[in-house]
């Protein structure tokens, strides 16, 4: 951290255990996403979910709302008001599926497909950074941890209704 031109260290947190330690590390990344959205959008003009949402529909054009949902992790309802966002921005298109008019297939507009573009200042480059560096039995652990407490997560939410 920089105060007055002098670098301070963060100090070393207190041992807390592995659940208290591992929530701590967890909510940094949470803070660390957070402001890295607010950045990107200031300097591309999109946040880091509306990104995302460009990357995977560049990735699979026609894709309908709901899988594209699934594929996030994130609610439908979520999702529409994001890409509403997109829309009014020029960035996704939706049109009706001809096989079934209540779904809706998107697609990136041209401004949509120069956002697609890999861009320096993503948050995806941040962590390809980190994924590259990382040993595959590492990266594959986490993944499985991280997946496991999404699932432990959701069954939470799901029980407390």
């Amino acid at each position: 951290m920089t105060r007055g031109g002098a670098v301070h260290a963060s100090p070393k947190p207190p041992p807390l255990g592995d659940v208290l330690d591992f929530m701590r590390l967890t909510w940094a990344v949470d803070h660390a996403l957070q402001r890295a959205s607010k950045r990107m959008e200031a300097i591309l003009g999109v946040t880091g979910p509306q990104r995302f949402v460009i990357r995977i529909v560049g990735r699979f054009p026609g894709i309908t709302a709901g899988h594209l949902a699934s594929l996030l992790c994130v609610h439908p309802s979520t999702l529409t008001s994001l890409i509403r966002r997109l829309e009014r921005q020029g960035l996704v298109r939706r049109r009706s599926d001809p096989r079934d008019l209540r779904r809706s297939l998107l697609g990136l507009t041209e401004k949509g497909r120069v956002v697609d573009a890999e861009t320096v200042g993503t948050i995806e480059l941040a962590v390809e950074r980190v994924i590259r560096a990382a040993p595959r039995e590492k990266l594959e652990a986490s993944r499985d941890i991280l997946a496991a407490l999404a699932s432990a997560l959701d069954d939470f939410v799901v029980a407390r209704k």
